[in-house]
């Protein structure tokens, strides 16, 4: 790591800056970015990066090349309307390795808004916590890749290796912002993605697969229920099956390294029920949402291939005859998980910066959600470093973000810039 008295003057800058960066933040988290929504965030973070005299590109996400590639999640939306935004510093003598800071702009809806304590939208500081959607998940660690960036320039020092600050769209449904940037050309020696992850650093994530089942039967009036057939009763049978299927992979999770020891890594999460149309008609159809979660090493194909023959198998009546018809679509995540192995350069200098920041042990963990390191481990060969703050009710109400844990994370990813990308004094 870079000499005591550089580090020094790097945390320095990040604590005399960090009003500034708080301020950043609400600013952030008070532009609502829900999916399809999110250019005007973009727009600040667009603005920010030139401020910092980045060299900013802004492009659409929409590409055949994206589309075609194994890890694309199919779309429900209009990627011509929507950009991913990269700042890039190339530095005058490019001498030291280089680095993508990642993270995304994109937010889960608020839900009901009565079951906030306040808006979602008012980035509220109070008793050492922000609050607000999307100030954990990840607005909080979006801002602090920027200023952790400006603390090299602030402590009088210029990198010696090249840089790419990211703000994309899509993690929360598909992962096709970052799969976009990496394939517009995006790539360096390490990646750190800034996500709500305990000061700590993710080991291991699942992948995830979206898709609706659509259930489809024959109308009737109640009084003639039992000559038609109930889609809504039908679709609790299909479910089960899945429930019977996530068990049965839930089982087996000794036999995939990172996952032996967590109660239940593999979650099924139905998110959306709909159908019928009439309250005095027999349903006709009924749609089910539903979320999956598969182990790294196992393809997204594979695991669809199970998904389907589980649901053909719920629609057999006893004596092997269909019984209904349902269809699945594919609509989001088909993403696979990934494995950050132990002893990459990258982690044992994060190791050394948090140690400094937060006066620690840096630990690690495996999780069962969703992240954009998939990509580029899986697809770009590159050590990837989830690692951020401690934040709280992430997707659920009263979302918050710890103001102190943000500040040191931030240390010590200034100390990381500096200490992966070399510096030398400003000119």
């Amino acid at each position: 790591m870079i000499q005591n008295e550089l580090a020094a003057r790097i945390l320095e800058a990040v604590d005399a800056n960090f009003d500034a960066q708080l301020a950043a933040t609400i600013d952030l988290v008070e532009a609502p970015s829900l999916r399809a929504q999110e250019e005007p965030a973009q727009d600040l973070m667009a603005s920010r990066m030139r401020d910092l005299g980045l060299d900013v590109d802004r492009w659409t996400i929409a590409s055949p090349e994206l589309t075609a590639h194994p890890g694309y999640g199919p779309s429900t939306v209009d990627y011509t309307q929507m950009t991913n935004v990269v700042g890039t510093y190339a530095p005058r003598t490019d001498t030291g390795k280089s680095v993508i800071l990642n993270g995304h702009i994109d937010v889960v809806p608020e839900g009901p808004e009565q079951q906030w304590s306040r808006s979602p939208w008012d980035a509220a500081v109070n008793d050492g916590w922000m609050y607000g959607r999307g100030a954990g998940d990840m607005k909080a660690g979006l801002i602090a890749n920027l200023f952790a960036f400006d603390a090299i320039r602030a402590a009088g020092l210029e990198l010696t290796g090249r840089v790419h600050l990211q703000s994309v769209v899509e993690e929360e449904c598909t992962g096709n912002g970052s799969l976009a940037a990496l394939l517009r050309g995006y790539t360096a020696d390490a990646v750190i993605i800034s996500e709500p992850e305990e000061d700590a650093l993710v080991r291991a994530n699942v992948g995830v697969l979206w898709f609706t089942a659509r259930i489809e039967g024959f109308p009737t009036h109640p009084r003639e229920m039992a000559n038609g057939f109930n889609a809504i009763d039908a679709a609790y049978g299909v479910i089960s099956a899945l429930r019977v299927l996530e068990e049965s992979w839930n089982a087996d999770r000794g036999n995939h390294r990172y996952f032996e020891d967590l109660d239940h890594p593999i979650n099924f999460n139905f998110g959306g029920i709909q159908g019928g149309d009439w309250p005095s008609s027999v349903p006709a159809w009924c749609e089910v949402r539903v979320r999956v979660a598969t182990y790294p090493g196992v393809t997204a194909d594979d695991a669809w291939r199970e998904i389907v023959e589980c649901v053909d198998g719920a629609t057999l009546a006893a004596d092997g005859s269909r019984a209904f018809d349902v269809q699945l679509t594919r609509d989001g995540f088909y993403a696979e998980g990934y494995v950050l192995e132990p002893g990459s350069d990258a982690e044992a200098l994060l190791e050394e910066t948090h140690r400094t920041a937060f006066s620690r042990e840096l630990t690690s963990f495996t999780t069962p959600g969703y992240l954009d390191g998939r990509v580029f481990v899986n697809y770009g060969g590159i050590p990837t470093l989830v690692y951020g703050p401690v934040s709280e009710n992430i997707h659920g109400f009263d979302e918050r973000v710890s103001i102190e844990s943000i500040r040191k994370c931030t240390q010590s990813m200034a100390l990381f810039l500096a200490s992966w990308c070399g510096v030398t004094e400003a000119a």
